[in-house]
C-alpha cells in the first residue's frame, strides 16, 4: 500500500547490480509514502524531515508525487511555531521539537518547493511556503549571528568518521538563504532579494574561513562527508572546484574505494564527484558490493533499502528506510545526465550531462516531464560510445559531452562542439 503515484522514471543498464538497486529503492520509496513520507513502515510510521528531502529528487525523477509534497509541505505550515521553528517529524503530536530539530533536517521547508520548482516549472509551493521559509531563515539568523550554526542532528548513521556538526549545518542553513533569496527574485521581492543574497554570501564566506583550508583544497578534517557538502551545495570557491573534487576521489581510494557517510553524505558524494569530473569513482562506489555500500544489502538479500550500512547493527536496524535513497535519483543524474536547468525549469529545457564510465557496457535512463518523455541512453561499440536522446515536443536541450583527451562526438559524421544545443526529437551521436 503507498500513496497513488504515477511512475515517471526507469533506468535499464548492463549491470544487473544497478537495476535491483534501482527497484529496491523505489520500493522503499512507496512503501514509505503513505500521504507523506514516512521514515519505515513497520516501526515509527513518523514523517522525519530529513529522510524526505534526502530523498526528493529520488521521488520526483521515478513518480510524479508532487500533489503528496504540496499536502506535506502544508503540514509544515500547520506546525511552524511563531517564531519560525519546525518539529523534525512533520505531522506531529508534539514529538520533535527537541534540540537537535535543526537544519540539516528541517530544511525540508525550503529544499522541497525548490525542487518541485525545478521538476514541474511550478512556484506554487515556493509561494505557498516563502513566508515560512522567510521565518525559519530568520530565527535561524537570531540563534546564530554570526553565520554559523550549531543547530542540526548531523551525519546521522555514519560508517565511522564524525563530520563537524557546524560546518554541515551551517552548509544547509546556507542553502535555506539561498533558496529564499532565488524565491525573492521571483516574486519580484526586492528588498528580500537583496537581504537574503549578502545573509547567504555571508554565511558561506563563514563557512569558508573557518572549515576550508585553500592551500590543500581540503574541507574541515577531510573526510568524504564534509568534502562532498561542499561540492553538492555550492560552497567551493570555483578556482578550488576541482581540488576539493580529486581530494575527495582521493579519500575514497584511501577508504578502499568504499563509502564512510551517513545520511548526509550519502546525499552529496555521488553528485560531488560525477559532476566534477570524478564520474569513474562515483560509479564504482555506486556499484560496489561489499561492506559499507548499497549493494552490499542486496546481494544479502535486501529488496529495500536500509537503515544502516551495518546489518549486524544493535540500534538503527531498520530493513526499509530511505534516509540513503539519493542514489535512485542520481542514476538519472549521473549516468543518464539528464537534470533540470534552472533557468528553464520543469525540463523546459534539459541539461544532458551523461557519464560514460567504464565498467558499463549501456545504459539507458528514461523520464516523463511536464513535456513529455525525456530518453537518454548510451552503449559502447567498440572504441565509440553511440549516445541516443529524446527531447520530447516543446521543449529543448543542452548537451555537455564528457569528452576525454582525443575524443570528439560527432551527428552524422560531422564534429559537433562539446556543449551542443538541440530541439524536440530524436538524436544519435557517436563519441570516438
Amino acid at each position: 500500500m503507498h500513496s497513488d503515484v504515477t511512475p515517471t522514471g526507469k533506468i535499464s543498464s548492463s549491470n544487473k547490480l544497478i537495476d535491483r538497486l534501482w527497484w529496491a529503492t523505489n520500493n522503499s520509496y512507496l512503501s514509505n509514502l503513505m500521504g507523506y513520507p514516512t521514515d519505515c513502515p513497520q516501526r515509527e510510521k513518523n514523517g522525519w524531515t530529513g529522510d524526505g528531502h534526502f530523498a526528493v529528487e529520488t521521488g520526483l525523477f521515478n513518480f510524479d508525487g508532487i500533489t503528496v509534497y504540496e499536502k506535506w509541505l502544508a503540514d509544515h505550515r500547520d506546525e511552524q511555531q511563531p517564531n519560525g521553528v519546525l518539529p523534525d517529524i512533520i505531522p506531529t503530536g508534539g514529538w520533535g521539537y527537541g534540540s537537535a530539530n535543526g537544519t540539516d533536517w528541517t530544511s525540508t521547508i525550503a529544499i522541497i518547493p525548490w525542487n518541485i520548482y525545478m521538476f514541474y516549472g511550478d512556484s506554487k509551493l515556493l509561494s505557498d511556503s516563502y513566508n515560512s521559509i522567510k521565518r525559519y531563515v530568520n530565527y535561524i539568523e537570531q540563534i546564530s549571528p554570526a553565520g554559523l550554526t550549531t543547530f542540526g542532528r548531523g551525519d546521522w548513521v555514519p560508517v565511522k568518521s564524525q563530520s563537524s556538526l557546524e560546518y554541515t549545518s551551517s552548509t544547509y542553513y546556507y542553502v535555506d538563504a539561498v533558496i529564499l533569496a532565488k524565491a525573492a527574485k521571483m516574486f519580484g521581492k526586492q528588498a528580500d532579494y537583496s537581504y537574503y543574497s549578502n545573509l547567504a554570501e555571508k554565511i558561506k564566506k563563514a563557512i569558508n574561513d573557518k572549515y576550508l583550508n585553500r592551500t590543500t583544497g581540503i574541507y574541515a578534517s577531510g573526510v568524504q562527508t564534509e568534502l562532498s557538502v561542499a561540492l553538492q551545495w555550492g560552497l567551493v570557491p570555483e578556482e578550488l572546484i576541482t581540488k576539493v573534487a580529486e581530494n575527495l576521489a582521493k579519500r575514497v581510494a584511501a577508504d578502499g574505494m568504499h563509502l564512510d557517510v551517513g545520511v548526509l553524505g550519502a546525499k552529496a558524494i555521488l553528485n560531488a564527484l560525477s559532476d566534477n569530473g570524478q564520474a569513474e569513482t562515483a560509479y564504482k562506489l555506486a556499484a560496489q558490493d561489499t561492506y559499507p555500500s548499497w549493494g552490499w544489502w542486496i546481494v544479502n538479500g535486501a529488496t529495500t533499502l536500509y537503515e544502516n550500512w551495518d546489518i549486524k547493527a544493535e540500534r538503527d536496524i531498520s530493513l526499509n528506510h530511505m534516509m540513503f535513497g539519493e542514489i535512485g535519483g542520481w542514476f538519472f543524474k549521473g549516468l543518464g545526465g539528464i537534470h533540470p536547468d534552472e533557468q528553464q525549469p520543469g525540463f523546459k529545457n534539459i541539461q544532458l550531462r551523461p557519464n560514460f564510465v567504464s565498467g558499463l557496457e549501456h545504459f539507458e535512463a528514461e523520464h516523463d516531464g511536464p513535456y513529455g518523455k525525456i530518453i537518454s541512453s548510451w552503449k559502447r561499440s567498440g572504441n565509440a560510445v553511440i549516445y541516443t536522446v529524446t527531447i520530447p515536443a516543446n521543449s529543448s536541450a543542452t548537451i555537455t559531452f564528457p569528452l576525454t583527451e582525443g575524443k570528439k562526438a560527432f551527428k552524422d559524421g560531422k564534429a559537433v562542439a562539446a556543449k551542443t544545443n538541440i530541439g524536440a526529437g530524436k538524436y544519435q551521436f557517436e563519441i570516438k
